[in-house]
This record gives structure tokens, sequence and C-alpha cells, in this order.
């Protein structure tokens, strides 16, 4: 086992542990909320396996995980408006985590794939999941508000 692979299980781990809590606890928002946290910590854990197998072509799930995650967090955003306004989920913590942590995993792995075509793939994969999380979390009701972005 490489390092590539134990901070894969880490994530996944360490990742799913609040998503099951999230998703089995509490109100809808909650489950939401972490629905799309679920989809990063997959996202990024298909990109460290990718590198711990040698197997570039895992980029490619990681980057329909990217695309579809918060694409489905503002399905269910738009489907459950009316129950999710009740009781609006808080996703600074979830949205602030990602970031934080895509950041470093997507630079890790550029500097050990080197310059070319497979690191501008992961920074794409990387730009979208911050990019898609914090629209995600801005489209549910009790998300980030426009002057939170900005500051």
């Amino acid at each position: 086992m490489n390092v590539w692979l134990a901070t894969a299980s880490v994530f996944l781990v360490a990742g799913f542990v609040p998503v099951v809590w999230g998703v089995t606890t509490g109100p809808l928002g909650r489950g939401v909320a972490a629905q799309n946290l679920g989809t990063s910590v997959v996202c990024l854990a298909i990109l460290l396996l990718s590198q711990g197998y040698g197997r570039p072509s895992y980029v490619d799930v990681a980057l329909v995980v990217a695309v579809l995650g918060p694409v489905g967090t503002l399905v269910y955003a738009r489907l459950l408006a009316d129950e999710l306004q009740d009781d609006p989920p808080h996703t600074r913590l979830f949205t602030v985590s990602v970031v934080c942590v895509t950041v470093p995993v997507v630079v890790a792995l550029c500097l050990a794939g080197g310059p070319g075509r497979a690191a501008a793939k992961l920074v794409l994969v990387g730009v979208l999941l911050v990019v898609g999380n914090v629209i995600a979390s801005r489209a549910l009701p009790g998300g980030f508000s426009r002057s939170e972005v900005t500051r």
C-alpha cells in the first residue's frame, strides 16, 4: 500500500462519518448538505486512487462525479425547496472544508504527475469541485449568500 492509497482510505473513512451522520440524523436540510459533501469526498478519493493505482483513466470518473455531484444537490434544492425553507441547512462548514481539502489534494496530485494534460485535467476537476460546491451551497436556503462569497 502506498501513500496515495492510504490517504484515499483516510478520506473515505473520515469523510463518510459526517456524511452518514448527516444523512441518517436530523432534518432534511442536513441530509442534502451531507449528500453534497459525500460527492466531494468520493471525487477526491477517486483522484487519490487514480494516482495510487497508476490509472489515469480514473480521473475521468472523478470528472463525471465533480460535474454530477453539485447538479444532484441543485436538483434536491429545487425539488425540496418548500421543505428546506422550513429548516434551512447550514452548509458553510461543509463548503469551507471541501475547499480547504480540495486545493492541497489537487496541488499534490499535480506535483506528483508533473506538467501536462493530466495536470490540466486534475486542475479542472478541482475547480469544478470547488465552484460546484459553492454554487450548490448558495442554491440551498440558508447556504452562502452573495455577500459571504465575495468577502
